[in-house]
């Protein structure tokens, strides 16, 4: 099976044609992102056929659990499918059919091609009963929630873009926070009835946001499009930033806007790493 290995800003998948190759994916995902044994990513993702759009996104986590969406791979998505010639290449705006519905993606391109994207990432849900988050209220916006995890007080602010994102801002440095140790406990939390994406972040200027993510299903990535987007949506209902703010991650930095209502726009980068064969070995 032939696969290309690409990122944006360090989040890191293996892609797949779907329209070539039909596969158990959750298994395929599991067995290539092992980084010891396997290709080694933050998981796997499929270009498949599409009836409402001109190409279908299918996005798996590290551990084989399919997600929603995926903002940094829907970007490198269209670029491997136009290399893969599923879609056209040099077009200005492509329709990917994803779990979270049907988001456009308009690219960018240089010298050598495609280099970038903007994408239309959908209005943020707030309603903890659609996020989901299992409160006793379910009115909106929910900021600054306290939770005790491993006595330790964390004031979440829960937003999904199309998945799931509890987001705490802090004072202290988002590098001393032990993500290792409380990831897993957030992301698996009894409120959190579909598990959770987990964000710790530091306000640093009103148009520069640091952050640093626990994905559900991959833990530790060193970016993630949608939390990016639920980051600024929650630091803008706190009224912290601008319309327009620089998210700084371990893997590099992706621009998102919001004005308060609408459709988040996020843009950022899209680079290959190699391409390959994936032959399996049997035991």
């Amino acid at each position: 099976m032939k696969f290309t290995k690409m990122h944006g800003a360090g989040n890191d998948y293996v892609y797949v044609n779907g329209y070539e190759h039909s596969d158990d994916w959750s298994v395929v995902s599991e067995k290539i992102s092992d980084r010891h044994k396997g290709i080694g990513a933050d998981g796997l993702i499929v270009a498949a056929p599409s009836d409402i759009a001109d190409v279908r996104m299918r996005m798996f986590n590290a551990d084989g659990s399919e997600g929603e969406m995926c903002g940094n791979g829907i970007r490198c998505l269209v670029s491997f499918a136009m290399s893969e010639g599923v879609i056209s290449s040099n077009v200005n705006a492509v329709s990917v059919e994803t779990g979270a519905g049907v988001l456009d993606v308009r690219p960018s391109y240089g010298e050598n091609g495609m280099n970038g994207a903007t994408v239309e990432m959908g209005e943020p849900v707030l309603k903890p009963s659609d996020i989901p988050v299992r409160l006793t209220d379910d009115s909106f916006p929910v900021i600054d929630y306290p939770l005790e995890i491993e006595g330790k007080r964390l004031l979440m602010s829960f937003v999904s873009m199309g998945n799931p994102h509890a987001v705490v801002f802090q004072e202290e440095d988002v590098s001393s926070f032990p993500l290792e140790e409380l990831g897993p406990i957030v992301e698996n939390h009894r409120i959190f009835p579909n598990k959770v994406n987990f964000e710790v972040v530091n306000v640093v200027s009103r148009n520069h946001i640091k952050v640093r993510v626990w994905e559900r299903g991959s833990g530790i990535t060193m970016a993630c499009g949608t939390g990016a987007c639920a980051v600024v949506v929650a630091a803008h209902l706190k009224g912290l930033v601008e319309d327009q703010v620089n998210i700084e991650l371990p893997g590099g930095v992706l621009g998102i806007t919001w004005s308060g209502e609408g459709s988040v726009l996020m843009e950022g980068p899209v680079e290959e790493v190699f391409k390959g064969e994936w032959v399996p070995q049997k035991i």
